[in-house]
């Protein structure tokens, strides 16, 4: 959470406010082309919500918001005492540089989104894991995360894993090419996956690197 006494918390706190704009708007333009690429093929718009929340980009964006929102917000509650905790915030911002990572190096070259799409395509994926990564190194309290938090920071992606496998075989399909099972086989995929889980430790690990040192 923002020093209220810190100089420059004025600057902070608008960097912040736009970040969480820049977030949601990301988020809603996304949501608004699932629909209406759903509303053309007449297609069940709950089913194109729980597509929208089948993307560990969104899952991971929308936690990003939300941390945003709070560290701007000055009503207290349970929930946004949560999210600030610095080991709470940290690990969203390891998720969410491996969602920029991952993003540019695997998936950037299939397509090439055009119009509002890409506007959502840059934001999601670019834009906001700069921009909490600069919230995390600014306006997070350093010296308190643990080696130990990785433990817990993996479980947000095993779980996604868990649930993107079972969603794809009820449903024959996934949400990225390098977890196809149908394409790729079962043995394929855990390799891609265990070469991604890999990465999101080496993040961790860095990140911690950082907290500590400064």
């Amino acid at each position: 959470m923002v020093n209220p006494s810190a100089p420059g918390i004025a600057v902070r706190r608008r960097f912040v406010t736009v970040a969480a704009v820049l977030g949601w708007v990301g988020l809603s333009i996304q949501l608004y082309l699932i629909f209406y690429s759903r509303w053309t093929l007449s297609a069940s718009l709950l089913g194109g919500l729980m597509s929208f929340f089948s993307y560990f980009t969104v899952l991971s964006n929308t936690l990003v918001a939300t941390v945003l929102t709070c560290e701007v917000t000055s009503r207290e509650s349970a929930a946004r005492r949560w999210f600030l905790q610095p080991w709470v915030s940290s690990g969203i911002a390891v998720s969410i540089i491996v969602v920029g990572v991952a993003y540019n190096l695997l998936l950037r070259h299939l397509w090439h989104p055009e119009g509002w799409q890409r506007l959502a395509d840059e934001l999601l994926h670019d834009i906001m894991p700069l921009l909490y990564l600069v919230y995390w190194w600014c306006c997070v309290p350093k010296g308190q995360l643990r080696w130990r938090h990785i433990v817990l920071w993996v479980i947000y992606p095993l779980a996604y894993f868990a649930y993107a496998l079972l969603r794809g075989h009820l449903l024959a399909t996934y949400p990225y090419p390098f977890i196809d099972v149908g394409k790729l086989g079962y043995p394929q995929v855990f390799i891609n996956a265990s070469g991604l889980l890999v990465g999101f430790v080496l993040v961790s690990l860095v990140l911690i690197a950082l907290d500590r040192r400064r």
